[in-house]
Parts: structure tokens; C-alpha cells; sequence
């Protein structure tokens, strides 16, 4: 009897746990393990502690003064991952304190997003090398030269790590130990990060196509060509459609199996950062300060925030707010039923970093040298 006691007492204790919105700290759903997270749209629907009405209460949880850049974080198990562009070490920090646990020092800057699974971290460096770490310890499992700089994050799925470089190259490797499986050459460099969904890999070049190749093989199955560059802008993928930016100010959306265009959205100038989708609606941004949201079906304008200065960051979407960075120091919350701005926080310095949204925290680095992690009071 004393034994039922106990266990409908931890049951009561887990419902009213649960019914405050806490999570788990380390709740493996809650993940953000890679850039565009494993579902490919940059959104994180397992998240319950923030919202629309609590947001305006982010404060700041810890700072770690690592000289992060650039690069986003992964957030897997209680470690945050991420690359500096300054000191070109990548780290693991303690995502409830912001302490380091490990670092591991490149020659160059690190302005790749760490992606991690079963255990390993892999980034590219701009030394040339995709890397494989123990993510416990940080030591070295493998490394893969690609001959040039490689500041695209990489994308791993089903033991496969696919990353593209400045070579010109996309390449398939083996997430255990490295092994070239493929490589594609496309007409100029490769910084956009593949996404992979239905069996194909997706992935821009700054020969002004998004490219859709066998992720088996390598083969073309087929390209689009915009009308200018596609840059750090990476495809997302949602319900079989390819959602993806390019420097002619358009974000485009394509048929994920023939390339066809659906539609194409004119965001006024450069769509340098990476859509996010959610529930029917797509979250992009544009050099031209604004971030914007248009129906997934139709392209059609839903609504578009300015913020201060131009936008590099891309959108991070979680339980009705969107995440994003600008140029003009400052992190944002937005709703993402109406645009308006729910919260803010300056920081020292432009935030080109993408955020990240796991387990009630947000976390985004800053070229002031710092890293965040905001959450509720």
C-alpha cells in the first residue's frame, strides 16, 4: 500500500507539473539539434513554457563572453553547441549555467552551426575541414578536407552528414567515420545549409540555383534558377514544397519534386537568411530591415515587422512567437499570428546569429562577443 502511496503521489506531482507548462530540462523532443532542427522548417512544436502572453517576460538566464559570432547553437540534452568566429574554437557549454564543459580550438573562424547526433558533434570549419566530435568530451572522432573553406551547416540523417563548401561542392559523408560517399559540383560556392526530406537533398549555390539531389546517390534530379545568388539562405521543407531565399529579393517557393515554381514572394532586396514554417505560414526576413510572413499556399502577405536594421538572422518559430536577430543589436519576439513586437533585448553588438529554442530558453550569440540564453523570470 505504502508503495501505491508513493506512485500516485509522483503521478499527481508529474500532472501538476506538466499542467504549469514545466519542462524536462533535458526533454529529447525538445531538442534543437541542427541548423534547420530534424524536422527541416526551423520550428520547434514541442515547446510549451514560452508563448505569446508570458514572452514580454524573457530576462536574461546567463551570459557566456566566448566571442561568438555568428554561428547558431544546437541544443541537445543540456549542452548548447556553438562555433566562435573570433577565438575559432567550437564549445559545449552547460545550457543551465552558460559554463564551458569543453572547447576545440581550429586555425580559422567557425561560422558553421553545429549539428549533432548520437552522440557527435560536426561543424565546418573555414580551415577546410568538416569535423566530427565526441560531444561528451570534445575530442576529435574524424575530420574530411574539402580543399576550401566550409561555412555551411551540415544536415545528418540516417548516418549520412551532407554539407556544402566554398568549393563548389556538396558533399555525403559518413557520420561515423567520415568516408566520402559523394560529392556534387555545383557553378560556385556552396554556403547554404542542405536540408533533407522525401529522400532528396536540397540546397542553394551562389551559381543562383537551388539544387534537388539524390541524397542516396548524388544525382541531379533537378534545379531551379533564380535570379540572383542563393546565399546563407537554406531551404526549408514542408508538405513537399521547397521554401527558399535569394539575393534577386525573392523567396520562392518550389515543387520538392519537380522544381516547378508555386509562387514567388518580392521581399524588396536580398533574402540573405533562411525561412522557417509553421502551420500554413512561412517566416522569412530581408536586408531591407523587415521580418515577414506569407501564406505557405498562395505566397500571399500576412504581415511584415520592420526592426532597426537590416536582417541577417534567420526566424526561429516555437508555440505562437517568432525568434530573430538584426543588425541593430537587438533580438526580437514577435507574434506569429500578427508580427507585432512581444519583446526585445539590445545587446552590444549586431545579431547575426539565427536563434534557438529548446526546454523554455532562447539561445543566440552576438557580435558584441557574447552568448545568450534568455528565459522567464
Amino acid at each position: 500500500m505504502k508503495h501505491i502511496r508513493i506512485l500516485v503521489w509522483i503521478l499527481c506531482a508529474c500532472f501538476v507539473s506538466l499542467a504549469r507548462g514545466q519542462q524536462p530540462a533535458s526533454n529529447p523532443l525538445n531538442n534543437w539539434s541542427e541548423f534547420h532542427r530534424t524536422n527541416m522548417t526551423r520550428n520547434n512544436p514541442y515547446e510549451n513554457v514560452i508563448n505569446p502572453g508570458n514572452v514580454g517576460n524573457l530576462t536574461v538566464k546567463w551570459r557566456n563572453n566566448g566571442a561568438f559570432l555568428d554561428s547558431s547553437a544546437a541544443v541537445v540534452n543540456g549542452v548548447v553547441y556553438v562555433g566562435s568566429g573570433n577565438d575559432h574554437n567550437v564549445y559545449a557549454l552547460d545550457a543551465r549555467t552558460g559554463a564551458a564543459l569543453w572547447s576545440f580550438p581550429t586555425c580559422c573562424p567557425v561560422h558553421s552551426s553545429p549539428a549533432v547526433a548520437n552522440g557527435v558533434v560536426y561543424f565546418g570549419g573555414n580551415d577546410g575541414n568538416v569535423y566530427a566530435l565526441n560531444a561528451g568530451t570534445g575530442a576529435l572522432v574524424w575530420s574530411y578536407f574539402t580543399g576550401n573553406a566550409t561555412s555551411s551547416s551540415p544536415a545528418v540523417l540516417n548516418g549520412v552528414v551532407y554539407v556544402g563548401g566554398i568549393d563548389g561542392n556538396v558533399y555525403a559523408l559518413t557520420a561515423s567515420g567520415g568516408a566520402l560517399l559523394w560529392k556534387y559540383t555545383t557553378g560556385n560556392s556552396v554556403s547554404s545549409s542542405p536540408a533533407v526530406a522525401n529522400g532528396l537533398v536540397y540546397v542553394g549555390s551562389t551559381d543562383n540555383n537551388v539544387y534537388a539531389l539524390n541524397a542516396a546517390t548524388g544525382a541531379l534530379e533537378w534545379s531551379y534558377t533564380t535570379g540572383n545568388l542563393v546565399r546563407e539562405s537554406s531551404p526549408a521543407v514542408a508538405n513537399g514544397v521547397v521554401y527558399v531565399g535569394s539575393f534577386d529579393g525573392n523567396l520562392y517557393a518550389l515543387n520538392g519534386r519537380t522544381g516547378a515554381r508555386l509562387w514567388s514572394f518580392f521581399a524588396t532586396n536580398w533574402v540573405y537568411s533562411s525561412p522557417a514554417v509553421l502551420n500554413g505560414v512561412v517566416y522569412a526576413a530581408s536586408i531591407s530591415n523587415y521580418v515577414f510572413a506569407v501564406n505557405a499556399r498562395t505566397g500571399k502577405l500576412l504581415w511584415s515587422t520592420p526592426t532597426g536594421s537590416t536582417v541577417f538572422s534567420s526566424p526561429a518559430v516555437a508555440n505562437g512567437v517568432v525568434y530573430v536577430g538584426s543588425d541593430d543589436a537587438s533580438v526580437y519576439a514577435l507574434s506569429a499570428a500578427t508580427g507585432k513586437v512581444l519583446w526585445s533585448y539590445g545587446t552590444g553588438g549586431a545579431v547575426v546569429s539565427s536563434p534557438a529554442v529548446a526546454n523554455g530558453v532562447v539561445y543566440v550569440a552576438s557580435e558584441d562577443g557574447t552568448f545568450y540564453a534568455f528565459s522567464l523570470k
